[in-house]
């Protein structure tokens, strides 16, 4: 196994987790494409990302567990559940390109209106999504993102950015369902034959950066004032809508 390789993955996986750790969501959406311009198998890259996903999940909801909002959870939880097999389908029927489209297209429209839009508008909404059946079709867009794509976290956080949720809200609520979707998404990696003796090095090799990143992203992450964790929130909504239109071209 190629050394250089094993850097270069090492690398990838450690900004993803670091995007992860701090903010709650983006290690995907870093990971992958970084991981794609290497001489690794495509399903090698989404079972890692996966799998590091998972167990950033594990180690982050630990100290979470304060600031869940449990029937928003519960809900997000059911809804991703029965999205996951239509994922299965988007995978055989749509291109992944011009999903990228779509959602790159959304995600910097989101967060240009988030700026740019009046404040009576957004406090609207933000009343509006006091109805906690909103997260149901959020939740089933991100299990079928999830499986197709391992891109479960874009909806999520459009749903927590449109709801409001405080800084401590959002990244352990974002965690808690995660775990809960990442744990769906390596079982179906796993029983889909993406496993292997190569995926185990590089997990195994990444294991310490993954750590490293954990703490980094949390001693970041508690030096961020409310309003700022807002805006950073929204920058990084822009940078993956960037990120996703990569993808398209």
């Amino acid at each position: 196994m190629d050394s250089s390789i094993i850097i270069l993955v090492i690398g990838a996986v450690f900004l993803g987790s670091l995007m992860r750790s701090t903010f709650g969501f983006g290690d995907s959406v870093i990971s992958m494409p970084l991981l794609a311009l290497l001489p690794i198998p495509f399903s090698t890259a989404v079972s890692l990302v996966g799998l590091v996903g998972c167990t950033v999940a594990i180690i982050s909801i630990f100290s979470g567990w304060k600031n869940l909002d449990r029937s928003i959870l519960l809900k997000l939880s059911f809804s991703t559940i029965l999205g996951i097999p239509f994922g299965l389908l988007l995978v055989n029927y749509a291109e992944k390109r011009w999903i990228s489209l779509i959602l790159g297209v959304l995600l910097i429209s989101y967060s240009v209106y988030s700026v740019l839009g009046s404040k009576r508008q957004q406090l609207t909404i933000q009343k509006e999504f006091r109805n906690t059946n909103y997260s149901l079709p959020f939740g089933f867009s991100a299990g079928m993102l999830g499986s197709a794509y391992n891109m479960n976290g874009i909806p999520i956080v459009l749903y927590g950015t449109m709801s409001n949720w405080s800084p401590n809200k959002f990244k352990d609520t974002l965690q808690a369902h995660f775990l809960f979707s990442s744990l769906l998404i390596v079982v179906s990696h796993f029983l889909s034959g993406f496993w292997t003796r190569e995926l185990g090095f590089y997990f195994a090799f990444s294991l310490p950066a993954v750590m490293l990143a954990i703490f980094t992203g949390n001693h970041l992450y508690a030096r961020i004032k409310t309003e700022k964790f807002k805006k950073v929130v929204l920058f990084s909504i822009l940078l993956l809508g960037v990120f996703t239109l990569i993808d398209f071209f």
